[in-house]
């Protein structure tokens, strides 16, 4: 069983974006930090590519008895750097609509279904509400960072760098 507060979190979580990137221009979303981590877009093009990626997982879990994943790690996703050059409306565009595949797909699942697992190469065997757990709380750190990266660039833009 997926929990109720699971889905409503999977239908409104990203909502929160309206207000991130409320008045963002393209430099701050560009700007890395000294560091050379990635930017506040490079960390909406990852949540946009995982989704893409999770979905498929969410089908193979569907499809198989208890398929053993690979952690993902965007760096070794051979798609990774077409995803990273996208524009950043067309990342929302895909994040967005991938995102409303996630949640019909999930809005039609039976108990039963929503009971079988995969097995993460950390977490071990999960069901699929414990997949969306660690997918929600996984987009909700790359959300936190985004809000970091653009709360950088604005101070820099304040400080004149």
């Amino acid at each position: 069983m997926i929990r109720p507060s699971t889905q409503v979190r999977l239908e409104t979580q990203l909502d929160a974006l309206d207000t991130i990137l409320a008045g963002v221009t393209p430099a701050a979303l560009a700007m890395r930090p000294a560091s050379g981590a990635w930017s506040a877009h490079e960390h909406l093009a990852h949540l946009a590519r995982h989704h893409a990626v999770f979905l498929d997982r969410l089908r193979q879990v569907a499809a198989e008895d208890a398929p053993r994943f690979a952690r993902y790690r965007a760096e070794e996703d051979p798609q990774w750097p077409e995803w990273s050059a996208l524009q950043t409306s067309e990342v929302l565009s895909r994040l967005r609509g991938t995102r409303s595949e996630i949640v019909r797909w999930t809005l039609a699942l039976s108990d039963a279904d929503a009971a079988r697992v995969g097995v993460h190469p950390h977490f071990g065997e999960q069901s699929i509400g414990g997949m969306l757990e660690f997918f929600l709380a996984h987009e909700g750190h790359h959300l936190y960072v985004v809000m970091t990266r653009l709360a950088e660039a604005k101070k820099s833009a304040s400080a004149g760098l």
